[in-house]
């Protein structure tokens, strides 16, 4: 048997607006696992431990956005949703739709203070994989998309212990989609709104036995709120998997996102011609084990990118002569296994091998020559282990990770924490963690500012949690304390009025997260989350104060939902002497109505305050006026 869903293309109502269409079948795979500890969902998790676990017995704190929340949004990136629900993370964004990439490009991420530009001190994964670049180093905003994800796991803090460099910062763990029940899903979702904005998406859910398959691809397009900044993105997705027994596992996937986008600049010095062309893609093989008191997984994963980009030029000045392309590749193997040694007590070892190789050129535009920028490779080899001990109410965890570089040398990273249930249903936690970023090819070997002699980024991460269910688990709410100590960070000086990359600048911040969960009726839920960050060395995209709050109507064939989003303290420039901080308030409304068992009509404004705000200096976001947006 068959499922279908279809969306069909309605003209914007207020900014955006489309239909989808959805039906399920009910019946239950019969080697689909329940809860048989009777534990949330939400509270079982993967990042943090290699292996299922409950949340509350991790010294680490982590928020899961699930996917129900992933659907209520109907946007095709990840990111925006990310940035209202994790509190301390922010990603900057430039218009409508798309992130883009060099010079003006938006989507640079941070967490507690760490990152927020083109760095890579935040690890995004996908099903615990790395996904950055191999050249520069960083995540590529504009390659993860909704239709990936069945959830989304932020890890806040330094997880470099199991995940090595880039995750001094933290983790988002993208979890891809799966078809829990026997038989055929498949789902059309189309939208149309404010400045000729397309966003489209089908995907295809199959299980037949041991059989699994996923398969979606997707096409988004806008002209963008500017002249000159359009966005056109195609993706891909397919990933299949079969049980080869009752407890082994075999799975493969690819990804591939192609995108090209325009920015016109800042508006105090307008770019022409600056257009990037970007491929992105991934795969990887599974296998994968889970008995009753051990579990663990082989994996090998290859991600790839192809970038052509034309840094443009001002006005008064000629066009490019020659235009930059790249090329980078990064194959690791990730083998580990978490054993439970005896009662309470669990085991998690674990061997990381990586191969990451970046290639640049210029190429002339006249008679298509290339100048070579950089051609280099790296090596990563690395080790860990991490015990976890219950005993009664305390679960004591203990991590260390040997970690060598062939540009970086070795590294000895641990990590220690404690957690108390100290109440029905309230865990309180104590941590001490060390994260570090190894140079990357960038830093070390490409343009004037490059330096071989660089040493890797280091932080140390202290924080207290509480967090707490009450009301038969209809409201939780978590409080964090932090404190980040670093030193080494890489950034640019002038020495003799050249730049140059050095081991200089340092990290002190402070901070209080906080959130809360409330289902107030059958039909009603509310949530909010606040974070405060104070920063001794400012960085850009990094709030001082953060705060979203949300409520959300469920019944029948109804669901509306509304969102408010303060910001207040965000740099948007650090520069000596021109410190620029932006504050702003949002007000975004969505709805949906189930037509009947296959066709749901949705429709959603955003800014609706219609504020005039930036988070980038120079790069004015949308401004909903709904006399010149009425159709």
């Amino acid at each position: 048997m068959n499922n279908r869903s279809i969306t069909i293309l309605l003209a914007g109502c207020l900014l955006f607006s489309g239909v989808t269409r959805a039906a399920m079948l009910p019946t239950t795979h019969p080697t689909e696992k329940t809860s048989s500890d009777n534990i949330p969902i939400d509270s079982v998790v993967v990042t943090g431990t290699r292996y299922a676990a409950d949340i509350r017995h991790l010294p680490m704190t982590v928020t899961v956005v699930d996917r129900s929340a992933i659907e209520g949004r109907q946007e095709s990136s990840l990111l925006p949703l990310l940035t209202e629900q994790i509190p301390g993370l922010f990603i900057t964004s430039r218009g409508v739709m798309g992130y883009g990439v060099s010079t003006g490009a938006a989507g640079g991420m941070s967490l507690r203070g760490l990152g927020g530009g083109a760095t890579s001190q935040l690890l995004v994964l996908i099903d615990g994989q790395p996904q950055y670049m191999g050249i520069f180093g960083h995540p590529i905003a504009d390659a993860y998309q909704s239709m990936l994800a069945e959830r989304v796991e932020v890890l806040r803090g330094p997880a470099s212990v199991l995940y090595g460099s880039n995750a001094m910062g933290g983790v988002i763990n993208i979890v891809t989609r799966q078809q829990e029940q026997e038989g055929i899903r498949t789902d059309l979702n189309v939208g149309y709104g404010s400045w000729n904005t397309l966003q489209t998406e089908v995907a295809n859910r199959i299980r037949k036995g041991r059989f699994t398959s996923v398969v979606s691809g997707s096409y988004n397009r806008t002209d963008g709120h500017r002249a000159d900044m359009p966005f056109e993105q195609y993706g891909g997705f397919a990933k299949v998997g079969y049980a080869i027994s009752t407890h082994w596992n075999a799975t493969a996937d690819v990804n591939v996102t192609h995108f090209n986008a325009s920015n016109p600049g800042p508006i105090t010095a307008r770019l022409f011609d600056n257009d990037s062309h970007i491929t992105r893609g991934m795969t990887s093989l599974a296998l994968e084990n889970d008995y009753e008191h051990t579990s663990g997984a082989l994996k090998v994963y290859y991600n790839w990118g192809r970038h052509r980009i034309n840094d443009g030029y001002e006005a008064g000045e000629a066009p490019q002569t020659s235009h930059f392309h790249s090329r980078d590749r990064l194959l690791g193997v990730s083998l580990y296994q978490s054993m439970e040694l005896w009662r309470g007590g669990r085991l998690t070892a674990g061997l990381d091998w990586q191969h990451i190789v970046g290639k640049a050129w210029n190429r002339s535009v006249v008679d298509g020559s290339k100048s070579s920028i950089v051609d280099e490779r790296e090596e990563e080899v690395a080790g860990y282990a991490e015990f976890r001990q219950l005993l009664g109410r305390f679960t004591f965890d203990a991590g260390l990770r040997y970690d060598w570089h062939t540009r970086s040398g070795s590294m000895w990273v641990p990590q220690a924490g404690i957690s108390l249930r100290a109440a029905r249903n309230g865990v309180l936690k104590a941590s001490v963690s060390k994260g570090f970023r190894n140079p990357t090819i960038k830093d070390l070997y490409m343009f004037g500012m490059k330096n071989p002699d660089l040493r890797p980024e280091r932080v140390w991460n202290y924080e207290l949690a509480w967090s707490h269910q009450l009301a038969d688990d209809r409201l939780t709410y978590g409080l964090n304390l932090f404190w980040i100590e670093g030193r080494d960070i890489i950034q640019t000086v002038q020495i003799d009025g050249r730049p140059k990359l050095l081991n200089q600048a340092r990290v002190e911040n402070r901070g209080i997260e906080a959130e809360i969960a409330w289902h107030i009726a059958k039909a009603w839920r509310a949530d909010a989350n606040y974070s405060y960050l104070w920063m001794k060395y400012p960085v850009q995209a990094s709030p001082e104060h953060k705060l979203y709050t949300g409520i959300n109507f469920l019944k029948n064939r109804w669901q509306l939902s509304a969102g408010v989003q303060y910001v207040e303290g965000l740099y948007t420039s650090v520069a000596p002497g021109a410190e620029i901080q932006e504050n702003f308030v949002l007000l975004n409304l969505r709805a949906s109505f189930r037509v009947n068992s296959w066709l749901t009509i949705y429709a959603r404004g955003e800014n609706l305050l219609a504020r005039e705000y930036e988070i980038m200096a120079g790069y004015p976001m949308p401004v909903l006026r709904l006399s010149e947006e009425s159709s």
